[in-house]
């Protein structure tokens, strides 16, 4: 058995539960930017403690309850191989995708292209200067793909922000030709109603379909107006990617989804979806959408039909993402408790909330279900300044187990197996101490994925890492290659 604790840290649980790399920097704009782009779904970087919460976490890392400021703590099956600071970019970094021998990472600012093909020594490839948060990014084969969920001036890399009020403002999603990893070229932009907080990619050989997800319409926004109930389906030709165009609005919430409060205090008043997984090999999607959780056909990919709709209107606050495992008989969904901007690990919240939900899908066709099984949250306490929530991961390749990455902003990166869907359990961890111990700050792990035998996590505030998993339930995940990768859209690991 592998000992998880190679430090002194960690001497309670939660609740009732248990380095620069070489950078080669090329800065690519199309004009100056006058602006840094709007916050997506977090709240201010820095907020006031109190001397009370202030001494607390002080005592926590003196009383090695958890790490000192900016310390790096992991088990002992991770070694950590390499960080790339933020360069031109200085935006939040966001969500990751691979291609081959390269890595894409979003940011505020714009996004990031790494040449991964020595994970020891990630090399910067090109640096593409567009603000507009979040700038969740993704690829496929020639075109990479950059949501805006800010509202701009206009729809150019040089556009500042303009208030949502106003007609003329744009949000959306926007295209670009990566053939030239050193020069990607912007080459289309395609409006969606409310922006695109998120999108998934449903590729095909001719054409690729991408699910805008995006929420919070207003009757005071001409371009996102309520009640904003489903997805955009945008219909992008590979060939002649400015054809792109928003081919379809389904509905999702004929009934409006799930209402919030008053009815469910606590729980996000569903307008929309936060982000949706596909697995086309098995033409099944899974949504994550503030009140809801959603199972759905995506055999018509214009046209998603839905299968089951679950709610948790106990522990869960705003269902952020989604998961399958391999075999598809089980969805993780994770709960984004305060919004990606509060202290959410800690033990005046608990094992339950702001944590994972795991669902069995039993069934088939048409007649599955969404079973819950059971919650999963890292235990491992984290100070009352540091922001903590489930955020984005994948799943580790490995035949007859069902294993997970997952980022946790400040909680780090977690390995878990939910093999047991009623008895998941941490495996592995990494992570950083407070950033500091005077203010609740966000930083950490936006994404950690797990791609051609290495993690790779992109923290919001420190930048770009390599983590190596040497461990005898995931060493098999090693000889599984791909040749791309876009987490929300799972590949058919063992199936190809």
């Amino acid at each position: 058995m592998i000992s998880l604790h190679t430090s002194p840290v960690r001497r309670r649980r939660l609740g009732v539960a248990t380095a620069a790399a070489g950078l080669l920097a090329t800065l690519l704009m199309a004009g100056p930017a006058a602006a840094t782009p709007d916050p997506g779904d977090w709240g201010a970087a820095r907020t006031g403690v109190s001397a009370a919460q202030e001494a607390e976490a002080a005592a926590a890392i003196r009383n090695g309850e958890v790490p000192g400021v900016d310390e790096i703590v992991h088990s002992s099956n991770i070694t950590h191989l390499a960080n790339v600071p933020k360069d031109a970019l200085k935006g939040t970094n966001t969500d990751l995708a691979f291609q081959g021998k390269y890595a894409f990472a979003g940011n505020y600012d714009g996004f990031r292209i790494f040449d991964i093909s020595n994970p020891r020594s990630p090399r910067t490839v090109s640096q593409v200067l567009c603000p507009g948060s979040q700038n969740d990014i993704s690829v496929s084969g020639n075109l990479l793909f950059l949501s805006t969920d800010s509202s701009r001036s206009d729809n150019s890399c040089t556009s500042t922000t303009q208030p949502a009020t106003e007609k003329s403002s744009w949000e959306g999603m926007k295209v670009f030709d990566i053939s030239d990893k050193r020069n990607p070229k912007y080459v289309a932009a395609v409006e969606t109603a409310c922006g695109s907080h998120t999108h998934t990619l449903v590729p095909e050989r001719k054409n690729v379909y991408v699910y805008v997800s995006s929420y919070s319409p207003s009757a005071t926004f001409p371009d996102c107006q309520p009640p904003h109930d489903g997805i955009s389906v945008i219909k992008v030709p590979r060939n002649a990617p400015e054809k792109a165009a928003v081919v379809n609005f389904p509905v999702l919430f004929p009934d409006g989804g799930n209402p919030g409060a008053p009815d469910n205090p606590g729980v996000s008043r569903t307008t929309g979806c936060h982000d949706i997984t596909v697995l086309p090999s098995k033409d099944l999607a899974a949504g994550a959408c503030m009140g809801d959780g959603l199972l759905f056909s995506i055999k018509d990919p214009e046209n998603p039909k839905i299968i089951d709709r679950v709610q948790d209107n106990v522990n869960f606050a705003f269902w952020h993402s989604a998961t399958f495992n391999q075999t598809t008989d089980k969805v993780v969904f994770t709960d984004e408790l305060g919004g990606g901007g509060a202290a959410t690990c800690n033990e005046e919240i608990g094992p339950k909330r702001g944590a994972n939900g795991i669902y069995d899908i039993v069934g088939r066709g048409d007649h599955r279900k969404l079973v819950f099984r059971s919650y999963f949250k890292i235990d491992r306490p984290q100070a009352d300044t540091e922001v903590c929530v489930a955020h984005n991961g994948s799943i580790i390749p490995v035949k007859g187990r069902d294993l997970m990455v997952q980022a946790w902003y400040q909680g780090g990166v977690s390995v878990w197996d939910f093999t047991d869907s009623s008895k998941p359990k941490e495996i592995g961890y990494f992570e950083r101490g407070p950033v500091t111990t005077d203010a609740v700050t966000t930083a950490g792990p936006w994404s950690a994925y797990y791609y051609n035998g290495y993690i790779y996590s992109n923290d919001i505030a420190k930048g770009f890492d390599v983590l190596k998993l040497d461990d005898r339930r995931t060493d098999p995940a090693k000889r599984v290659r791909l040749d791309e990768l876009n987490v929300q859209t799972q590949p058919e690991y063992f199936g190809r």
